[in-house]
């Protein structure tokens, strides 16, 4: 009996063993789907509040990676934008356009506008909205600082209008509309776009914008269909990295100017007073770093060259003083290289005429006064050893009669004199014999009487 009660228990041990892989998989199985009612959905979310240049390009392909890699529902983006570089935009429209995950471009908060290259992003987007009180429109391509003849100013309105039918037509959204903000610059009101089928919704904040969409069946940009589950969903804000930062800030061209000419003028510091290292080792940072910024924005080549035409005049102004001619001309030069030097498509990415003109003058004001130290120091007379004591005026530290101690310059010499000198009287040296100094004394002030 207890022979058969071992070997039961020894079959019923072996099938539970044999089994409990299976057993485990079905109880994880049953939890994933008993948890998977309550999980709520997840939204990456960026804010893109800038010009429209390389870094927002970097920006939004970091949160379509990050969106994608959290299987998120969706892609939210905040735009407020004036606009920005074309080239930029094309490669921009690219990532959404491909995006894994459904994108959604919200004009927010009001206030907010679409302008120029941003009313490419939000046409390209699976979901376009925009918030009460924003606009959206006047995207007409401008090539600032050319002057392009007809048969060119066709060839690129034709090639931009190409490219957002592109793309409008295949989201089922208003051709002709969006073909009239890029002609014509037309710029349209929340409203008006709703109305002109440019748009999706008109929402008043991102959770309300969300709620509107869950349920909603899209159908991307590769024909695709996807539900959207929005509602109470959980935002994940994706913060600009240090480095984004820091160009983004460097990518307004009036900032990048400022650092530039900073750049400079602690380099021709260090030029007037070789040996100090500190100013020459960072104005040589600083101007890497604007040099860094400037080649991500368009540069117009001619004014680089006024610019290190300006910059060599100065510096010849040190070296061969012409009464400020030469530095007169290289201030202009410098004021209107920096004023023509970033090609901005929209004035948000131009040179300030007040930024030119200080940055001009300023720099021109500090040279002039470095040349004048400069030319005052060369005509002093220069005088090495102990020719440079004769005429100085010195303190009798004892008596002299006729040798004794006085003090010139701070230093103790012994003297010599021809008429005894008490201590205290100031004495002037007359000359130098070996390492003594030949003195006399000076008479005393009379006070005057009435």
């Amino acid at each position: 009996m207890k022979l058969l009660f071992a070997q039961s228990a020894a079959h019923w041990l072996k099938t539970a063993i044999r089994y409990t892989p299976v057993l485990c998989l079905l109880l994880l199985t049953a939890c994933v789907f008993a948890q998977s009612p309550n999980a709520s959905p997840h939204v990456v979310v960026l804010n893109l509040d800038d010009t429209i240049q390389p870094i927002s390009e970097d920006y939004l392909e970091r949160g379509i990676t990050e969106a994608a890699q959290e299987h998120a529902e969706a892609l939210l983006i905040n735009l407020n934008t004036p606009g920005g570089l074309l080239d930029t935009t094309r490669s921009m429209v690219g990532k959404i356009l491909a995006s894994p995950v459904p994108v959604i471009v919200y004009v927010a908060p009001s206030g907010s506008r679409a302008g120029s290259a941003g009313f490419f992003l939000l046409e390209a987007a699976d979901v376009a909205a925009m918030a009460p009180g924003t606009n959206a429109g006047a995207s007409h391509p401008v090539v600032e600082g050319a002057s392009l003849g007809p048969i060119m100013t066709q060839k690129l309105e034709n090639d931009t209008t190409a490219f957002i039918r592109s793309f409008v037509s295949r989201r089922g959204r208003n051709v002709e509309a969006a073909q009239d903000a890029v002609l014509n610059s037309k710029s349209y009101t929340d409203k008006e776009a709703l109305q002109n089928h440019l748009i999706d919704l008109i929402s008043s904040g991102n959770r309300d914008l969300l709620d509107s969409l869950d349920g909603r069946t899209i159908t991307r940009f590769d024909g695709s269909t996807v539900t959207l589950h929005t509602r109470d969903a959980v935002l994940t804000e994706v913060e600009p990295t240090l480095r984004e930062r820091i160009l983004d800030r460097l990518m307004d061209p009036n900032l990048a100017v400022l650092v530039l000419v900073l750049g400079g003028l602690l380099i021709y510091l260090e030029f007037n007073s070789p040996g100090t290292i500190i100013p020459g080792a960072l104005g040589t940072l600083l101007l890497l770093v604007a040099l860094f910024a400037l080649n991500l924005l368009p540069i117009r080549y001619t004014a680089v060259m006024l610019l290190i035409g300006a910059f060599v005049l100065l510096l010849l102004e040190v070296k061969f003083p012409s009464h400020g001619i030469l530095a007169t001309a290289g201030i202009v030069a410098l004021i209107f290289g920096t004023l023509t030097l970033v090609e901005g498509p929209i004035p948000e990415m131009r040179v300030h005429i007040a930024t030119a003109v200080a940055c001009g003058l300023g720099f021109g004001i500090i040279t002039a006064f470095l040349v004048h130290i400069a030319i005052r120091a060369r005509k002093n007379k220069v005088l090495i050893g102990p020719q440079a004591m004769l005429g100085a005026i010195g303190i009798a530290q004892q008596p002299i009669a006729p040798r004794g101690q006085i003090l010139v310059h701070g230093e103790l010499w012994q003297a010599e004199s021809d008429t005894p000198i008490s201590p205290g009287d100031s004495v002037r040296v007359r000359a130098i014999r070996d390492l003594t100094l030949l003195v006399e004394r000076i008479p005393a002030p009379h006070a005057s009487s009435d």
